[in-house]
């Protein structure tokens, strides 16, 4: 997010809705101050791994709370906000506020991504937006919290929850401290799966975590796992490779401490002693099987760490219960559990398996309506002052202030450039490339999806036309490509040898060779741009002498792109008309990229209207959808028009401060997204 001015005091709002200024102080690194002498006394500093919310991981100190003292209400007048928290001494991201509430309480809410991330804490199906239903170690009497949206986030009022719990909060400048009272794991049991592997698929392991108390908890998926390979007695026969892909690292954290004995039980068997003969002590170290469920079970600074081998098709599902209280991991290749949650007006989540056949695949997505009032659609990208860069949507979308996302259309990982179209407020950002699938839309709530072509002609005297093939594109081809203000202040030749005009007021001011490419920046005018020739198009240059007059002609096919301000490009086209119009050879994708079963994105719109923004991830037991069944499953969701968007480790679908679809920290960088934005009422 970006920094703002923050006082290093407390500030006050007149407007109750003005907190979001504070929220933005995270970077301004404040001091700490004077908390009350009981907080300071329940929270010396430690220091501990968790989840966060970012895919970067913040390890800084932990605490560790002595007492289960019920919180003393603080009395302010003041509004307050930040967009950090500490909890039991681990500062991560998010971001809460308080406000006055009656008879001087103050009102504590933090946004439902922390919450449900951060705490454990289940969000459960509402068709209220104002009100959440929530589980975490809760009875038959499930608790609902009063919500309310402000700048991209939804902000639940945890005030009476966390006071029956036991909780300790306070603010300091940005920082909103919460201690909880530390829990004992007592044991951690796991049950075998069924002997009749028929009836495993449907319910594999099962573990539970016995404890004193409701704790924080937190789940991280990682790495695959590699497995030790054999060698064979022949030298000259090559090590098998094995067949089944590797299982996955995924560990759950808790705020508690286990019994030693636990440790012990999944601790890993330390080398052979020196005292056995010398062949036993070349050994290498025993190590847990790579195929066991629980590899180790570690206490690092107040905090226990169940480290998981999770085979592939299968992820953890996890859920808390009460009387007495556990935390249940079941190890299923259907973990995900359905939901249904209007989180605003005019903004659903969703999710749940959607059945294609015989198969089985999970699918999170967000229904819009365009037409509500506050609702507008935009493409957001990395870097506002050029196109070069990446970074992870959680962190795009936030700096956009956007409410929800999901990643966009390609681009080259390598020079971090994009690859497709880009278009805002009726501006070229960049151009399409190969006749891809494209979606462009207007703030009425009209949509139109196709296949895009960009048609740029350079018009000089005598009637010469030339046409240009690429606009702000990091695709590279033979021919004359227009680079604008909005690629950057300046461009780099990325090959060898163009000819690069500089068109500045609709006149050529100068003819630079370009060298080696990645060598001599350009800058570019910011009342013209400039043309690479590159290839055959550099004997052209000859035609453009310094001081030449040009225009430019542009025009989309179809014709109807050319009505929208917003375009964004990817493809390929998956649906036209409630038809299947898949053709991914035609958009020029490659047969490998055509044959893969991956983790797909997609855009589509339906019969009333509604937009929808879809991640699909992998079946049941098994690889993620292929294009053909991607098109499938979002005309079983009701899609009528839908365009495949990059997918991959690109997949991402962001809701107001946390990634729906997977871990943050399993989500790649991307170039571009695009952005929901809900207008508040002040």
């Amino acid at each position: 997010m970006p920094n703002y001015c923050c006082q290093q005091d407390h500030s006050a709002f007149a407007n109750p809705d003005d907190v979001f200024s504070a929220r933005h102080c995270a970077n301004n690194k404040l001091p700490m101050g004077r908390l009350s002498g009981l907080f300071w006394a329940i929270v010396p500093p430690i220091i501990a791994t968790v989840l966060c919310l970012s895919t970067t991981t913040h390890t800084t100190s932990a605490q560790q709370p002595q007492t289960d003292a019920k919180p003393t209400p603080a009395k302010t007048s003041q509004s307050l906000a930040g967009n950090q928290i500490s909890l039991n001494g681990r500062t991560l991201p998010g971001a809460w506020l308080q406000r006055p509430g009656t008879a001087g309480q103050v009102k504590t809410h933090i946004s439902d991504g922390v919450l449900k991330q951060l705490i454990g804490v289940d969000l459960l199906s509402s068709n209220n937006p104002a009100r959440q239903p929530i589980d975490w170690f809760s009875s038959t009497k499930r608790p609902v919290l009063a919500a309310q949206l402000l700048e991209g986030y939804r902000y639940l009022d945890i005030t009476n929850f966390a006071q029956a719990a036991g909780w300790q909060m306070q603010a300091n400048g940005n920082i909103l401290m919460i201690a909880i009272p530390k829990a004992q794991i007592k044991n951690i049991l796991q049950s075998q799966p069924p002997s009749d592997k028929t009836v495993a698929t449907l319910q594999s392991d099962r573990i539970v975590v016995d404890l004193d108390r409701p704790t924080p908890w937190q789940v991280s998926q990682g790495l695959p796992i590699k497995r030790p390979q054999t060698p064979t007695l022949d030298p000259d026969t090559p090590t098998p490779k094995p067949t089944a892909p590797p299982n996955r690292k995924w560990t759950v954290t808790l705020d508690g401490i286990a019994d030693p004995l636990l440790i012990q039980r999944y601790t890993p068997l330390p080398p052979p002693p020196p005292s056995l003969p010398d062949l036993l002590k070349q050994l290498p170290p025993a190590l847990p099987d790579p195929e066991a469920l629980i590899q180790q079970v570690e206490v690092v600074k107040n905090q226990t760490i169940i480290h998981l081998s999770v085979p592939f098709g299968l992820s953890p599902r996890i859920s808390t219960v009460a009387n007495p209280n556990r935390l249940v991991i079941d190890i299923r290749p259907d973990a995900m559990l359905p939901r249904d949650i209007t989180w605003a007006t005019g903004l659903r989540w969703r999710q749940q398996f959607v059945n294609l056949g015989a198969e089985r695949f999970p699918v999170v997505w967000l229904e819009v309506n365009p037409r509500q009032v506050g609702i507008t659609l935009k493409p957001i990208w990395t870097n506002s002052d050029t196109l070069t860069g990446t970074a992870p949507l959680i962190q795009t979308a936030q700096r956009y202030l956007a409410a929800a996302a999901i990643n966009g259309g390609y681009f080259n990982r390598n020079n971090k450039l994009p690859l497709g179209a880009i278009r805002r407020d009726n501006q070229w950002l960049s151009g399409p490339i190969l006749n891809r699938g494209a979606i462009a839309w207007n703030n009425s709530g009209q949509f139109y999806l196709g296949r895009l072509t960009l048609e740029e002609t350079l018009i000089a005297p005598n009637n010469l036309k030339l046409p240009i093939l690429f606009l702000n594109s990091g695709y590279v081809q033979s021919g004359i490509a227009r680079y604008t203000p909005a690629w950057g202040a300046t461009y780099t030749p990325l090959t060898d040898n163009e000819t690069i005009l500089v068109i500045q007021k609709n006149q050529i001011i100068q003819q630079l060779p370009g060298g080696k490419a990645s060598e001599a920046a350009v800058p570019i005018p910011p009342d013209g741009y400039i043309l690479t020739l590159r290839g055959n198009a550099a004997n052209t240059a000859s035609q453009l002498p310094i001081g030449t007059t040009v225009s430019l002609s542009s025009a989309t096919t179809p014709a109807d792109f050319n009505r929208y301000p917003y375009i964004m490009g990817a493809g390929p086209l998956l649906l036209q008309n409630n038809q299947i119009v898949l053709d991914a050879k035609s958009e020029k994708f490659s047969n490998a990229f055509i044959a893969e079963k991956a983790i797909r994105s997609g855009i589509c719109t339906t019969t009333t209207g509604t937009l929808m923004i879809a991640a699909v991830h992998n079946r049941a037991g098994g690889s993620g959808p292929s294009l053909a069944e991607h098109a499938q499953l979002m005309k079983l969701l009701g899609c009528v028009n839908a365009l495949n968007l990059d997918g991959g480790s690109s997949t991402s679908l962001y809701l107001g401060g946390q990634l729906l679809d997977r871990s943050p920290n399993t989500a790649a960088r991307v170039h571009n997204g695009i952005g929901i934005f809900l207008q508040q009422k002040r």
